[in-house]
């Protein structure tokens, strides 16, 4: 099946992102498939899906920061860094809310942190969950993120719940983790769920059943949200059919054919006189010219 664009989807627990492609691939039948941004088998949350020539967008995406709700005991420590791998050490705790939120607000801005061992990070090639399941550990470099909010509240018990605005590559895992240890206690995760990711919220998420329900009405293409909905931060540009025509092929349109192009530099989402979505663009103004840094329209 030939389909285009972009499908939110709830991913369930205990599923890993591939796991969640693999299924989709099966269910829509087609290859060209991918997906922006790696969840956890225990997360749960939202997990933007490319079909077709979207798959072109996943490296270009504006907005890649995400939002987390995470829940986190206090007093334990695992070699995963969640409530799903082996103990390694259980600790008292003594830590009262305010301290916990005090510790909270060291890891607000830009900070390194360690990539955990189970995690798909590679180093020398290999990925590090491969070699943690080999109880191999490896030196690893700190990696810069940033936090960009970090609420923490009190559940029961020596359980938090931490509600997290991040930069991507960030591990909340590693992050909870971190707080236990600054405590002297540790920390192991006990949920975690993405409500948003790239600029999109859990309220338009579906599940992979809806998205088989959708597809076996014949409806799925009408539920597809559509390429350039990724790339609104952008301005936007239109040519008419002999400039679209050009622009397709790669040739290079001169600015003096171009009225009304945006007074600075950057990305522009252009569409031909049909309102057709034809390519993400440069807009290079010194160099004078038009450079697509993706076609997201076949030419004809």
């Amino acid at each position: 099946m030939d389909i285009n664009g972009i499908i939110l989807i709830d991913k369930p627990a205990d599923f890993t992102s591939f796991d969640v492609v693999a299924k989709l691939r099966g269910i829509v039948r087609t290859k060209k498939i991918g997906h922006g941004g790696t969840l956890d088998p225990m997360a749960t949350g939202v997990l933007p899906v490319f079909f077709g020539t979207a798959t072109r967008c996943c490296s270009l995406m504006p907005e890649k920061s995400k939002r987390y709700t995470a829940r986190f005991r206090l007093g334990i420590s695992t070699d995963t860094q969640d409530i799903t791998g082996k103990i390694i050490r259980e600790s008292t705790v003594s830590a009262t809310f305010e301290d916990v939120k005090k510790c909270a607000e060291e890891f607000l801005g830009k900070t390194e942190q360690l990539p955990p061992m189970y995690s798909a990070v590679k180093v020398n090639g290999r990925k590090l969950y491969d070699l943690a399941r080999k109880n191999i550990e490896v030196e690893r470099e700190t990696r810069p993120i940033e936090v960009f909010s970090l609420d923490i509240t009190h559940v029961e018990g020596d359980e938090y719940e931490a509600d997290v605005a991040c930069s991507p590559g960030t591990y909340i895992r590693t992050l909870c983790s971190d707080i236990g240890d600054k405590l002297g206690c540790g920390a192991a995760i006990t949920y975690l769920r993405r409500t948003e990711s790239s600029g999109f919220g859990i309220e338009n998420c579906i599940t992979i059943d809806r998205v088989k329900e959708l597809m076996d009405a014949g409806e799925l293409e009408n539920s597809l949200l559509p390429t350039d909905s990724l790339f609104k931060v952008y301005p936007e540009y239109h040519l008419n059919e002999g400039d679209s025509k050009m622009h397709l092929n790669g040739v290079h349109i001169w600015f003096s054919r171009l009225e009304g192009m945006p007074n600075t530099d950057g990305y522009i989402r252009i569409y031909d006189d049909q309102n057709r979505f034809l390519s993400l663009s440069y807009l290079d103004r010194e160099q004078r010219q038009l450079a697509p840094a993706a076609y997201f329209l076949k030419r004809e």
